[in-house]
């Protein structure tokens, strides 16, 4: 096939004008056009008028005289995934992946195409039962610690947009799309410039790929966590349930997640080499979904045809500091992802049609070890925790989320919830008016208020008076990075365990957490046969 770029198309136009604009453009009969499919989908709305711009893959008889023809044509590269042939050292035992969110989840469908036969133990429940839990604390305020939006069936990323914008230009990215449509995903996420599945899709979608990975042998064991890491002369010897269940294995994909905090602790405890690194932590702000559309697509109503406007917005500081939006929502809620009785976070998250009253973003600032006080590798988690404490006190205890309106925040003025603006908080169960100088610290106090100005610069709008801020987003990536052969993927300290993902510190979102877990996959195979 042949790559072109450059097909624009009116928003209400119909995809199948495709093979007349490809046509017109290389001077051919339209039914020259043998077939196509569209590569990548990209909004223009400059100028104010919006447009479709496509690259797309398309088939003609002679694909040699028209490549020579138009420079502007190039061959459609091979995207086929390529399976890795298995190695020469035996396994004894099966492999055994801990956590079951992007990286576990890609990481034991590719053990199990192979034959391996993975065994997945995962603290949290599975998608429905999992459901249930976080419909109850959202409800009440009933927190279950061992399956909420940071634990259980697909991890983090199943309670959010579903976004899978990624910077990453691996090409097994190619794969996880494609195993996402296969399994019920929207078709249009191997194309969209900016895909995202939603919440309401991504659950029966992760539903089918477990489904998918038990047919070819895998195993999947939900709440069942694994309290333990045996060694033997530094090698992984064994896993051991929090019930006591003790299970053989050569080697051990830790996929945890940002949010395992005792699982840290305990692989801190039996030697795991890792360290503190930078991370951020910030607020989710909360704007008109109809404000976002007239600015961004510089017209007064959304477009016909086109979705929630997003954007992504970013600012350094003048003492040199990074504050940034970061999985912004639109059409979407604030909700409550608390993992620790306690302490109180938030995220974002809207569904496949992102067509709630607001639009929501995390807005972070960037920290560094520097800033908080040397405890050690955990140093970062310790920050974070003590900041959640903070916030649930300024709720008033009981998981209500504490919010302050951006003119308040501006002012240094504690907001009061009895006169609302435009912006009605989204978060659930319940919010109650906080000043935060009580959470953050000054530093991130300062940073939120220049980057907040700074940003309406970019986005007008941003900073107005009633835009909600709500505390604490505190879990966008892991704190800490275990430290892994950059060949292997091994721990360097321990032999047959392979850090994976986000909370190994080696992601930061659905897709680059699953191409972690791909890789993962991809060296163990190439080092070992089957096992019997």
């Amino acid at each position: 096939m042949i790559r072109i770029s450059q097909i624009k198309l009116d928003v209400k136009e119909d995809l199948r004008v495709i093979p007349k604009k490809i046509a017109k453009q290389l001077r051919l009969s339209t039914e020259d056009i043998l077939d196509y499919v569209i590569y990548k989908e990209s909004i223009d709305a400059r100028r104010g008028r919006v447009k479709k711009v496509y690259t797309v893959d398309f088939k003609v008889q002679n694909e040699n005289k028209l490549l020579s023809k138009y420079k502007q044509l190039s061959r459609t590269p091979d995207l086929a995934y390529k399976p890795v042939k298995g190695g020469e050292k035996q396994l004894g035992h099966h492999p055994v992946i801990v956590g079951f969110g992007p990286a576990g989840i890609f990481a034991a469908l590719i053990l199990a195409e192979a034959g391996y036969k993975p065994i997945v133990f995962e603290r949290g429940q599975a998608v429905d039962d999992r459901t249930a839990s976080v419909e109850l604390f959202w409800k009440t305020g009933a927190l279950n610690t061992e399956s909420n939006v940071q634990f259980g069936e697909g991890g983090a990323g199943t309670f959010s947009d579903g976004k899978l914008t990624t910077r990453i230009k691996d090409p097994r990215c190619r794969k996880v799309l494609s195993e996402l449509v296969k399994a019920g995903a929207p078709e249009e996420i191997l194309y969209k410039n900016k895909p995202h599945v939603g919440t309401d899709k991504l659950k029966p979608t992760v539903k089918n790929i477990r489904e998918r990975i038990k047919a070819l042998g895998g195993e999947i064991h939900f709440s069942k966590k694994v309290e333990k890491v045996e060694t033997d002369c530094g090698r992984v010897s064994a896993v051991v349930l929090s019930n006591g269940q003790r299970i053989t294995t050569d080697v051990v994909i830790m996929a945890m997640g940002h949010s395992s905090r005792d699982t840290f602790e305990m692989l801190l405890d039996i030697g795991v080499d890792m360290q503190a690194k930078p991370f951020a932590v910030g607020v989710r702000i909360e704007h008109p979904q109809q404000m976002i559309d007239q600015v961004q697509y510089s017209q007064p109503q959304r477009p016909e045809g086109l979705g929630a406007a997003e954007y992504r917005l970013t600012h350094q500081t003048t003492g040199g500091r990074g504050v940034y939006t970061f999985c912004m929502c639109p059409g979407g809620h604030v909700v409550a992802s608390a993992s620790e009785a306690g302490h109180l976070v938030v995220n974002g998250m809207s569904e496949y049609a992102r067509d709630a009253h607001n639009a929501n973003s995390a807005l972070l600032v960037s920290v560094t070890p520097e800033d908080y006080p040397d405890q050690g590798p955990l140093s970062g988690m310790y920050f974070q925790r003590e900041l959640e404490r903070r916030a649930f006190e300024a709720g008033g205890s009981g998981y209500a989320a504490p919010v302050q309106f951006v003119g308040d925040f501006l002012n240094g003025e504690r907001t009061h919830m009895q006169t609302l603006g435009a912006v009605c908080p989204s978060y659930e169960p319940s919010v109650t008016g906080a000043d935060f100088k009580e959470i953050f610290p000054e530093f991130m106090i300062e940073a939120l208020k220049e980057g907040i100005l700074a940003m309406d610069g970019k986005l007008k709008g941003f900073a107005r008076e009633d835009a909600v801020l709500t505390a604490i987003e505190s879990r966008s990536s892991s704190p800490l990075r275990m430290h892994r052969d950059e060949k292997n993927f091994e721990s360097i300290s321990i032999k047959g365990l392979y850090p994976c993902g986000e909370g190994a510190g080696y992601a930061g979102g659905i897709m680059s957490s699953a191409v972690d877990g791909i890789k993962v996959a991809e060296t163990i195979i190439d080092q070992y046969k089957k096992p019997n």
